[in-house]
């Protein structure tokens, strides 16, 4: 577990992101550095509009008026809570979100490349999609701040958690190839879809029917996923008859048995030998780990009683029931919290529509679940539950950690180019990185199947889906009239590093038979690399 914190930690810190244009750094609270005393910074941090947090605590007003007295404690403090953010990230992607994408896929019998091409899209993507709607129906230059943001999400997840996916996995020793024609169909189709959008930058307007077509692309997509996997399907019954049957199911056990006999050390022999040692470690490991999971419980079970959770290993029915009754209560919090328009009474109406949901689930959780064993039947409904809280969860999350990281850039005097180039960007990938990072790692022999899958198609699915909605919407509303694109000549600065990540994982993994290896992952941090000091140059002013 300290591997994955540890890793979670340094993925994020040292290769977050990116995008968007200097003017939204104007938005960050700038002014904290221009009073002498604790006082007037914290009559200002919470009289100013931009101080307010993204998230639901007030770093800010912690730091400059609650530990104004003591900042040093303050800044410590935020950091342990950074640390905890980190961990509560992590540890959701690989105990939640990642087991129930694998017992949802085997549940719905999709294949790796459909999962990674649906569940994971799905999951990391739609909060995106809605932020992308939002931006350029609400905002006058909503269009300019969509189209960097999709955009540089995208060149993150194809460059550095392929990347760091592949240096992970070489660095390990495993030997991971990836399915050619499901990885083609995937490069190619986002390299189509990203000259469309260049096409539609230079000519600088887009009409309402080009925008359906353009959505409607993603139809073709999903189409064509399912065409290849319904030949693979029918190539392997077809290998599969003519295999000897008994060998196949016989072969595969004994060889496992053999390698696990090979080191086994029978209980029996510890007891006759050091049977003292043993008492005496028994009971400094009873000890460690009552201490550790004192010190998890805060953070282990709200999760615990929101999230679902089926297995075998896991199983309790009081926790089952206490989450179908949670789960729905928290996605309406979670919905009228942000949704700020909603008022008292939309808030209320909200909270008794999720809480009569939640006590009618409950109610028939506990009439139709067993107590000694998990539910075998709508295993989907159960499963998909799970997958969908653990979504909420990490969307919580990553705007918490946002929210916190944005506070630590505007307390350490960090410049608001670079805030906003990197530190409010990093929200719309965090979610693909742990998500991808953990699938691969730790999700079993189709995880970095599925999360190399994920991680094209979830930026497929953030164009097609998330822009394609926007450019539907925006020109609905012209109709008859084009929507004129925002003038961004960084926008084909951007489409190019990502063309050119994508054309670099072609060729490398076709030429090395489709497996992930060190000369993949390091030339796409390279060009991601590359694409940051560009982007961060300029905002500085070394650029122009």
């Amino acid at each position: 577990m300290v591997n994955k914190i540890t890793l979670t930690l340094f993925l994020i810190i040292t290769n977050n992101i990116f995008t968007g244009s200097a003017d939204t750094t104007t938005t960050t609270c700038t002014g904290i550095h221009i009073h002498n005393s604790s006082t007037p910074t914290c009559t200002y941090i919470t009289s100013t509009t931009s101080c307010n947090p993204k998230g639901y605590i007030n770093y800010l007003q912690i730091y400059y008026c609650n530990c104004s007295s003591f900042p040093q404690a303050g800044f410590i403090l935020l950091l342990i809570w950074l640390v905890i953010l980190f961990y509560i990230l992590s540890n959701t992607a690989s105990d939640y979100f990642c087991p129930a994408v694998e017992h949802l896929s085997k549940s719905l019998n999709l294949s790796p490349a459909i999962a990674g091409t649906t569940l994971l899209p799905l999951g990391n993507g739609s909060t995106d999609v809605f932020s992308t709607v939002i931006a350029f129906t609400t905002t006058a230059d909503g269009g300019d701040i969509g189209l960097n943001s999709v955009l540089g999400g995208s060149i993150f997840v194809t460059t550095v958690v392929v990347g760091v996916m592949s240096l992970l996995i070489t660095y390990q020793k495993k030997v991971v190839v990836v399915d050619k024609p499901n990885f083609i169909r995937d490069v190619v189709f986002l390299l189509v879809t990203l000259t469309n959008v260049l096409v539609i930058v230079i000519i600088g307007e887009i009409g309402l029917w080009l925008a359906i077509v353009f959505v409607s692309t993603y139809a073709v997509y999903i189409l064509l996923v399912c065409y290849i996997h319904f030949i693979n399907q029918k190539r392997h019954k077809l290998v599969f008859v003519g295999d000897d049957i008994d060998d196949h199911f016989i072969t595969v056990p004994l060889l496992l048995c053999s390698v696990e006999d090979e080191n086994v050390v029978h209980p029996a022999e510890k007891v006759v030998h050091c049977e003292e040692q043993v008492v005496d470690k028994r009971s400094v490991v009873a000890i460690v780990n009552l201490l550790l999971y004192v010190v998890k419980l805060p953070v282990y079970l709200p999760r615990r009683v929101t999230i679902p959770v089926v297995t075998k290993e896991r199983w309790s029915k009081p926790f089952l029931v206490i989450s179908m009754v949670l789960g729905p209560l928290m996605v309406g919090v979670v919905w009228s919290t942000k949704e700020g328009g909603l008022g008292l009474k939309g808030s209320l109406v909200t909270y008794f529509v999720v809480g009569a949901i939640g006590i009618g689930l409950g109610t028939c959780t506990y009439a139709f679940t067993s107590r000694t064993m998990p539910p075998q039947r709508c295993l989907v409904f159960w499963y998909a539950s799970g997958f969908l809280m653990s979504v909420c969860w990490t969307y919580v999350t990553c705007n918490e950690l946002v929210s916190l990281l944005e506070s630590l850039g505007n307390i350490i005097g960090m410049n608001p180019a670079i805030i906003g180039l990197t530190v409010l960007a990093w929200g719309n990938s965090i979610g693909d990185l742990a998500a991808n990072v953990a699938l691969a790692m730790y999700g079993g022999p189709d995880g970095p199947q599925i999360a190399m899958s994920g991680c094209y198609a979830g930026p497929l699915f953030n164009v097609l889906i998330g822009l394609g909605f926007s450019f539907v919407f925006v020109s609905w509303s012209n109709y008859p009239a084009v929507y004129v694109i925002p003038e961004d000549p960084n926008l084909c600065e951007t489409i190019g590093f990502l063309m050119v990540g994508l054309l670099w994982a072609l060729v490398i993994l076709t030429k090395r038979e489709m497996r992930l290896d060190h000369t993949l992952g390091g030339g796409l941090l390279v060009i991601y690399l590359c694409f940051l000091f560009i982007k961060l140059a300029r905002a500085i002013g070394l650029l122009g």
